[in-house]
């Protein structure tokens, strides 16, 4: 018997993003399970949780990614973030350094990741505000100025953490159904009311092709 947790209508695959100890491990596990470790370690490799959410009437099943920051890890980078169709940009509000590292990471997904992923970045710790280290004014400007969305959150008191996964899966959602609906055909044979498991052809050949041919 399947459980109600099978039960959905798209599947999207988000990645998180960013250096070591900005609280990605906590912000999946605040989203998908309500819960925070205070002595949560690195992540060791990938890790991830799923939770499903209602949009307009559709079950949106999230499927989400929280890999190690540290740069030991990062041979992982193209098997995961092949398929992932959202990517929450993490860095620490009170630690500088984490945010002077995202471009470096926004490098690395326009590099490995989908042409079309939607980007948001997320100034994670905004409970540290007594410490804060990036404004939030220069944030928001590096995310409009990169196409990115923004918001700040706090994964120990669950602040604006519901907010940025509800927003990104619905930026996602309102994408891939705008596209279904100019691609689906004026038939009875049209997928409407089956369920879709969105995600995106890997970039890793093309990237492949460009080395062999420069």
């Amino acid at each position: 018997m399947g459980t109600k947790d099978d039960e959905y209508d798209y599947l999207f695959k988000v990645v998180l993003i960013g250096d070591s100890g900005v609280g990605k491990s906590n912000l999946l596990s605040r989203f998908t399970r309500n819960e925070f470790n205070l002595e949560s370690k690195s992540t060791i490799g990938v890790e991830f949780a799923t939770r499903s959410i209602q949009v307009d009437g559709k079950t949106i099943k999230a499927q989400i990614w929280d890999t190690a920051g540290q740069e030991r890890y990062r041979a992982i980078t193209s098997a995961y973030y092949r398929g992932a169709v959202g990517a929450l940009l993490v860095y620490d509000i009170a630690k500088h350094l984490t945010y002077e590292n995202v471009e470096r990471w926004l490098k690395e997904l326009r590099d490995h990741a989908d042409n079309n992923i939607v980007i948001m970045l997320v100034g994670n710790k905004s409970d540290l505000r007594h410490l804060r280290a990036v404004p939030t004014d220069e944030a928001k400007a590096f995310a409009e100025k990169n196409n990115l969305s923004f918001i700040e959150t706090s994964a120990l008191d669950s602040t604006n953490v519901e907010t940025a996964f509800q927003n990104i899966l619905t930026e996602i959602y309102k994408i891939v159904s705008q596209k279904q609906i100019r691609d689906s055909p004026d038939d009875e044979n049209s997928p409407s009311n089956n369920v879709q498991t969105i995600t995106v052809a890997p970039t890793d050949n093309s990237a492949d092709k460009k080395q062999k041919c420069c």
